[in-house]
């Protein structure tokens, strides 16, 4: 098992970094009071959809009724709407965790907002997002909100050492800092590293692999974004400056080798796919990041004049 799922806290007492949002839900559980409808925010790998997981067992959530869904249409609202006066199969709650709400379309949260306005007692929403402003005020207002922040540095070393510790890896202060720079105050991240270390014996060897595997994740995230025809300029801005930390030539490598792979799929990414392609043809070892930042402008602007 990955050490990241592995080690996926299943009590508030082994969250790590997330202090005032633990005492906040434990004031909430001793209180008898978990709101109705929960808004989880903030980056990804930090615990939003773990801290959904563990309030489901303190609501005597079932397994069977509690339905996470990355939903974006309105038909997917609707459907939840359809079922919510159905009674628990196991437990006494029925909770549907939205992931990435932020991506339900406008008519899809007006649906979800009159669903808000006549919710059955047993009845519980949970919604996380990365992107908590693309959601409507209307939305949020009738949320209670559970903040989750990027973990410090000093939490993160104490996260790697507690798991080098219960696998028994053995890493180098140097590797133990490339790793807390590149996974960005995400404790997902983190251990995604250490798992693709954890086997190597080398120091050099071991921020090889970090730096490798660092790459591939900003690829994938950049993709992501490119494939999407409504990503804005600022949103792609904003993943091309975590990558500042990368060789640009390396991601750009893992960028043609994914949508390469998309291109000769032959679904209806095909043609977005081909703009990518032809935008990232040309080589960085020159231009570096701004060779990076310029292609991805003329996939996500240029594709839209």
């Amino acid at each position: 098992m990955e050490l990241y799922k592995k080690y996926r806290p299943s009590k508030l007492k082994e969250i790590f970094g997330q202090n005032n949002t633990v005492k906040m839900l434990r004031q909430m559980i001793k209180q008898n009071r978990i709101p109705h409808t929960l808004l989880f925010t903030g980056p990804s790998g930090c615990g939003k959809t773990t801290l959904a997981r563990i309030l489901r067992r303190k609501l005597n959530c079932g397994k069977a009724d509690f339905v996470e869904k990355n939903c974006r249409k309105i038909e997917e609202i609707r459907e939840i709407r359809s079922r919510m006066n159905q009674v628990p199969i196991s437990g006494e709650t029925r909770i549907w965790l939205l992931d990435e709400a932020h991506q339900l379309t406008s008519d899809a949260q007006n649906e979800f907002l009159k669903m808000l306005e006549d919710t059955p007692s047993h009845i519980y929403f949970m919604l996380t997002t990365t992107n908590p402003q693309k959601l409507k005020n209307t939305i949020k207002t009738r949320c209670t909100e559970i903040a989750v922040k990027k973990l410090q540095d000093k939490t993160m070393s104490n996260l790697l050492a507690y798991v080098c510790k219960k696998e028994k890896i053995k890493i180098t202060e140097e590797v133990e800092e490339k790793i807390i720079e590149n996974s960005d105050g995400s404790a997902r991240k983190a251990l995604v590293f250490l798992n693709q270390i954890m086997d190597l014996d080398d120091e050099e060897d071991m921020l090889e692999a970090i730096k490798k595997a660092s790459a591939e994740v900003q690829a994938s995230l950049i993709v992501k974004a490119l494939l999407n025809p409504r990503t804005k300029w600022d949103e792609m801005a904003k993943i091309l400056k975590e990558t500042s930390t990368e060789e640009p030539e390396q991601v750009r490598w893992m960028i043609l080798g994914y949508v390469k792979a998309v291109l000769l799929s032959g679904g209806k990414f095909s043609g977005r796919a081909y703009i990518i392609i032809d935008a990232f043809r040309d080589h960085f070892y020159d231009s570096k990041h701004a060779g990076l930042a310029a292609a991805a402008y003329e996939v996500i602007v240029g594709a839209k004049n």
